[in-house]
């Protein structure tokens, strides 16, 4: 009897350790595939197993250009700046004199190139005349134009190319004023180049901000997402409240009044998709959305360790995915929703995969069993939200939509030492890449926006998309 304790005792240690060893090489393997690390921190050095890691399906297109596909050609000039002939001087048959033969054909080729020298700056100068009354000898100043304020200065399309490799390039300010004043022939500061960042935020605070975070507040779906940024030596968050056309950024630490500071969430009542962060869940007066590739990743980090012991995740994986193509198809043929066939499916299927996920996690008490049962509680108890997108079209499978302006920060960190320097610096950037993000959704020429910025105000968007009147 004791032999007999003894073999089940270890038994269950074996099992045990089983189910550690299991956990720990889930850990290793975590990577942007099942996991909310960003693809920049896999390591180039670990080779991809050959299976498919993305959600995404092949196209069956080649890649490249598609057939059909419109090409693209540099065109001939018409007014060329110079024009150098080249004749031959012999002929090449004979060798006989060709200096004063006839031109047979001609063929023109052009070479476009930047200037020899970079261009000199346009100066514009106002003189602002004073003139003294004949009658009662009052002096009288004309008014000096809003754009020379000051003695010198610079005017609006150097501060707005200068922004633009600034916040719409991500080139560091010494690295700016470097592009700034080779290409263009200027003698820009370091101080000017970090100034007009903080510039172009303070005009934006004003009109366009309100304005597109009032749009978005009546949007029927929007996105939010958040993103670690670094400042002053602490974290800080990036808080994107957007919609496909428009998008508003702030900063703050994580918490729902930090969320709510961004002066969005409060008035609104559509669809709110974002991931499982739970500081949202205080906006009760909205329907929220679980991001689908989220959830995808938590899955597959559970299946991954043990596809046979956890087969349940890469059964809702499946699920996920088929509901993706079914709300596809759906939007392609024109239709507002799922059949109730469609929709009886996708839930047989869901609840099917989470009785097999119990019945997987009865016992066991090491770490992927309990992350096992943690996922699926969360499914068991947000479903609604989870398939959210499967009931109502206009929600999309992903957030992805918040997600792309959200790397914008990242980029500029990496490119600037991977640390913001102050504070008001990283908010600045926010503004000013809430316009630009906005203006490039709307298929506007970044650097043109910011021109009309710091000329006549900013640019602002009529309405929630380009096609509302």
């Amino acid at each position: 009897m004791a032999l007999d304790a003894r073999v089940a005792a270890l038994g269950a240690q074996v099992v045990a350790l089983d189910g550690m060893v299991a956990a720990l090489r889930a850990q290793l393997a975590r990577d942007s595939s099942n996991s909310g690390k960003p693809p920049s921190s896999d390591s180039p050095f670990v080779k991809k197993p050959a299976a498919k890691r993305s959600s995404r399906t092949r196209s069956g297109n080649p890649r490249g250009k598609q057939p059909g596909a419109p090409g693209t050609t540099l065109e001939l000039a018409d007014d060329p700046d110079d024009t150098i002939v080249k004749s031959p001087a012999a002929c090449g048959g004979c060798g006989g004199d060709l200096a004063g033969a006839p031109v047979y054909a001609s063929q023109r080729r052009q070479v476009l190139d930047v200037p020899a020298a970079a261009p000199r700056p346009h100066v514009t100068e106002f003189q602002v005349v004073s003139k003294q009354c004949g009658c009662c000898g009052a002096v009288t100043e004309a008014q000096a134009p809003e754009a020379a304020g000051s003695r010198v200065q610079y005017g609006p399309r150097i501060k707005a190319r200068t922004t633009w490799l600034v916040c719409g390039h991500f080139l560091p300010i010494r690295r700016a004023r470097a592009v700034v004043n080779a290409l263009l022939g200027f003698e820009i500061s370091a101080g000017f180049a970090a100034s007009v960042r903080a510039q172009a935020a303070r005009l934006l605070e004003e009109g366009f901000l309100p304005h597109v975070r009032a749009l978005i507040a009546s949007a029927p779906v929007a996105h939010a997402d958040e993103t670690v940024a670094r400042a002053e030596g602490a974290l800080r968050y990036l808080h994107v409240a957007c919609t496909e056309h428009l998008t508003a950024m702030h900063v703050g630490d994580r918490s729902a009044e930090a969320i709510d500071a961004g002066g969005v969430w409060e008035s609104f009542t559509g669809v709110l998709v974002r991931d499982g962060y739970a500081g949202y869940a205080h906006l009760e007066q909205v329907e929220h959305a679980w991001c689908g590739i989220h959830l995808v990743r938590d899955l597959r980090a559970v299946n991954d360790p043990d596809p046979t012991g956890q087969s349940w995740a890469g059964m809702m994986v499946r699920t996920l995915l088929r509901g993706n193509t079914l709300a596809h198809a759906a939007r392609a043929e024109g239709r507002e929703k799922l059949t109730d066939t469609e929709l009886a499916g996708l839930d047989s299927w869901y609840y099917g995969a989470i009785a097999q996920g119990w019945r997987e996690n009865e016992t066991g008490r090491d770490p992927l069993h309990e992350a096992a049962r943690t996922l699926l509680r969360r499914f068991d108890k947000h479903k609604d939200m989870i398939l959210r997108f499967t009931v109502n079209l206009a929600v999309p499978f992903t957030n992805n939509t918040a997600e792309l302006p959200a790397r914008a920060v990242k980029v500029q960190q990496r490119t600037s030492g991977g640390s913001w320097r102050t504070l008001q610096g990283l908010i600045d950037f926010a503004v000013v890449q809430s316009y630009l993000s906005t203006a490039t959704k709307w298929g506007h020429d970044t650097l043109e926006v910011l021109e009309h910025l710091f000329t006549t105000g900013p640019w602002l968007p009529h309405a929630l998309t380009p096609e509302a009147i």
